[in-house]
């Protein structure tokens, strides 16, 4: 097709979108993309959709999946996408492609020439397979969406800071601590620091797999961004092992207070406050 048949082609397929719209919307309605709809969000769906692809089609951008038409209907191609679109393969849930159907059977039916139905064959199965790859996008774009909010909550729930104590709050590390996890867990930590106005903050180390030059950097950042906050920081968990590395690897924390277990620092941080622990009297001896 020349530009000039092009257009023409388009204007003409257009306009039966335009006059054939009840019928259509009709057709549509009725696929297994909607039919689980009630009919009223299934009427005013299809009517959005026809309107958003008849916009594509009259500027040419049947070929694009980011042409205007379709990004005004965007709000119904992610409920399409997420009822329907890009199911895997032996999937039950209805392909938007099946909406082709009854479009391209609407289409024939008309009294036009051969050649003028051949080219808006074209049009219009190009459009509808456009409109697959763009709800594909949504689709994939959601599912990206998804997984990082699930990656943030899981770092958010992987770093949980404890009230020990009036004024004691526990941070436990466990696992890899690398930075993105160290940023939270210094910003979770100095945000409760704040809340409970504490002041003694344990950083337990026990269930780290290793300490290297990084991991230790990040303790003494947090030990004192902790200490400008009013409170003293003791590091516990410190197993043999780790000892070991952070001589050989020169790792000095400075005035950071460490203690072998976590028990041994919240006693620790129990002095601090003013407090003694006392062997029980009734079960000593």
């Amino acid at each position: 097709m020349t530009a000039g048949t092009g257009q023409t082609i388009r204007d003409r397929v257009a306009q039966f979108l335009k006059e054939n719209r009840s019928d259509i919307e009709r057709a549509w309605a009725a696929t297994p993309v909607f039919t689980a709809r009630r009919p009223a969000d299934a009427a005013e769906e299809c009517a959005e959709l026809l309107t958003g692809l008849r916009h594509v089609i009259e500027t040419g951008g049947e070929e694009d999946p980011s042409a205007d038409g379709l990004a005004t209907v965007r709000p119904v191609l992610a409920s399409l996408a997420a009822r329907s679109a890009g199911g895997p393969s032996g999937s039950d849930r209805p392909d938007v492609t099946v909406l082709k159907g009854p479009l391209l059977r609407l289409w024939r039916e008309q009294d036009l020439p051969e050649d003028i139905v051949h080219s808006g064959d074209l049009v219009l199965s190009n459009v509808l397979n456009t409109l697959r790859i763009a709800l594909l996008e949504i689709e994939l774009s959601a599912g990206a969406e998804t997984i990082l909010a699930q990656r943030a909550q899981l770092t958010e729930l992987s770093t949980p800071v404890i009230k020990l104590w009036d004024g004691i709050l526990a941070i436990p590390l466990i696992g890899t601590l690398d930075s993105t996890r160290g940023q939270v867990a210094t910003e979770s930590l100095l945000e409760q620091i704040v809340a409970h106005q504490a002041r003694v903050a344990i950083l337990d180390i026990t269930g780290v797999t290793a300490v290297d030059t990084l991991v230790a950097q990040h303790l003494l950042k947090t030990a004192v961004a902790a200490r400008l906050m009013g409170a003293e920081c003791i590091i516990s968990g410190i197993r043999p092992q780790i000892a070991q590395t952070m001589v050989q690897l020169g790792i000095d924390l400075g005035e950071v207070a460490t203690r072998a277990t976590l028990a041994d620092a919240f006693a620790r941080a129990l002095g601090i406050i003013g407090l003694t622990v006392r062997p029980d009297e009734r079960t000593a001896g």
